[in-house]
């Protein structure tokens, strides 16, 4: 009984993440304006938060998509932690791709997040390869 109540949810949950309409992407600050999501750890902190509870289920703590609940759904999930998988992405698709959904990824629920969110959430989630590039240029060992 728990795995159908905790599959449906997922889904639900997991709807903060992927498709692709044009013009839904949020004005960006014009060249040469700061962007507070960069430079304030503040949104960076709320978007670890969202990312954990809406994200992480699937996509995985640090975004290699080995989860148990990708494997239970036969989801083949990219490796966010290969600098590759998003290096082609622009932050207009992922942004869409979150708002939207794709596959199995159902879309959000709309108002869930603000455009703010969304955009600080990309930033993390593109943190994940540059986290690993940083662990294999200093080992700990």
């Amino acid at each position: 009984m728990l795995k159908p109540v905790s599959l449906l949810s997922t889904l639900i949950l997991c709807a903060s993440a992927v498709a692709f309409t044009p013009g839904i992407m949020p004005q960006q600050p014009a060249a040469g304006a700061k962007n507070s999501t960069l430079s304030n750890p503040e949104p960076q902190a709320h978007a670890k938060q969202i990312y954990r509870r809406d994200c992480a289920m699937c996509h995985g703590e640090n975004g290699n998509g080995q989860t148990d609940m990708a494997t239970e759904m036969n989801l083949n999930l990219k490796d966010w932690t290969d600098p590759k998988v998003l290096a082609g992405k622009q932050d207009q698709e992922l942004f869409l791709l979150i708002r939207k959904g794709n596959g199995k990824m159902l879309p959000e629920d709309e108002g869930r997040s603000k455009d703010e969110d969304v955009r600080a959430i990309i930033l993390y989630i593109r943190g994940f390869s540059k986290s690993q590039d940083a662990a294999s240029l200093n080992p700990t060992r």
